[in-house]
């Protein structure tokens, strides 16, 4: 097991959305130019614009389906919205970035009240073209199910940052008199 595989494990991302996967094509994820390295945290206010994200592959009629997903709301104690859907867009060919896609579910930016949240894109292969349907909610979404319902097999990639809300745990401030 890869150091990278480990830390899906570690973050139960594997288990709790994930069942293993083998990465088969390359996924870069940035906010306003910063690399999302897996692991490191990204505040709210660094994601107010959707990512860009970049899919390698060599072969221009294959498509992906990215999603973003937080399974730790609204709470990591009491996930009663797991999985809930920040983002997806489909038909994004191989060598492109999501910006050749189909936005079907458009972005809203994490706004943790609460708690150390995973923040996840998970992203898909195809069977082909316009084969994959928009889901009805953003609550309560379910990754594994979602990808059974569209014939879409394990990930491709996933990459992964955290997020909590801009002012930490909130302690006591200490002010100047």
């Amino acid at each position: 097991m890869s150091l990278r595989d480990e830390a899906y494990v570690l973050s139960r991302m594997i288990g709790d959305v994930l069942d293993p996967f083998t990465r088969s094509v390359a996924l870069r994820v940035s906010f306003n130019n910063k690399l999302v390295i897996n692991g490191t945290e990204c505040k709210p206010s660094a994601l107010v614009n959707k990512p860009r994200v970049q899919v390698g592959g060599d072969d221009l009629r294959i498509f992906y389906t990215l999603i973003m997903i937080d399974p730790d709301a609204p709470n990591p104690s009491n996930p009663s919205l797991r999985e809930y859907l920040h983002w997806m867009v489909t038909d994004i060919p191989a060598t492109t970035d999501a910006s050749f896609g189909t936005e079907v579910v458009c972005y809203e930016s994490p706004r943790p009240v609460a708690g150390i949240h995973r923040i996840l894109l998970v992203l898909y292969r195809q069977l082909g073209r316009d084969t994959v349907l928009a889901p009805a909610i953003r609550h309560n979404f379910s990754t594994r199910s979602f990808s059974q319902n569209n014939n879409l097999g394990s990930p491709a990639n996933v990459a992964y940052f955290n997020c909590q809300r801009e002012t930490g745990s909130g302690g006591r401030k200490l002010t100047k008199s």
